[in-house]
């Protein structure tokens, strides 16, 4: 009996189709990502950076399963509402507000010599967006120098490389 129920659950996951969308395995890494970086206690700005990815990829993955168009740039519409949904109801919870002085020409009080005020939690919400925006396109690059030979989960591996490669950084320098 044992056996039976272990060949069907091995059945099962042999057929099921390969995912044509931006994949909730994206998403649910970004999310896992991001839980574990709180609980080790990384910078609000490197969980920032996770939130921000995970908020984008929700968005993207749920727009492209609606297949009818309701408004004109929906897809669009849908990222900027599950980026914003997400990101602003933890903003009060995961403040990293800091001063950023910058003294690059001009007197005080000049765009550019002036201190800031900066968020940097929104700032990384932002940048890890901007990877998983970014990443297909990536792909497309790389999968065109490499000659057309595409490597498999080659967008979740790129993906994945470059937050953590972002979160390392920001860890570090801030």
């Amino acid at each position: 009996m044992k056996g039976k129920s272990i060949l069907a659950t091995l059945g099962m996951l042999v057929s099921i189709p390969i995912a044509r969308a931006h994949c909730p395995l994206c998403t649910v890494g970004a999310a896992a990502a991001a839980g574990g970086a709180a609980y080790l206690g990384v910078d609000k700005a490197v969980i920032g950076i996770f939130l921000g990815a995970f908020a984008v990829s929700t968005g993207w993955w749920i727009a492209r399963m609606i297949k009818k168009q309701f408004i004109p740039y929906q897809l669009p519409a849908l990222v900027v509402f599950s980026f914003l949904s997400t990101i602003l109801p933890v903003i009060p919870l995961l403040k990293d507000i800091h001063p950023w002085y910058v003294a690059i020409a001009g007197p005080y009080g000049s765009l550019l010599h002036s201190t800031y005020v900066i968020d940097w939690f929104v700032i990384g919400a932002i940048v890890g967006g901007a990877i998983v925006c970014i990443t297909p396109w990536l792909s497309q690059r790389l999968t065109k120098l490499r000659k057309g030979k595409f490597i498999p989960y080659q967008g979740i591996i790129l993906t994945f490389v470059l937050l953590l490669l972002s979160g390392i950084i920001v860890q570090f320098t801030i």
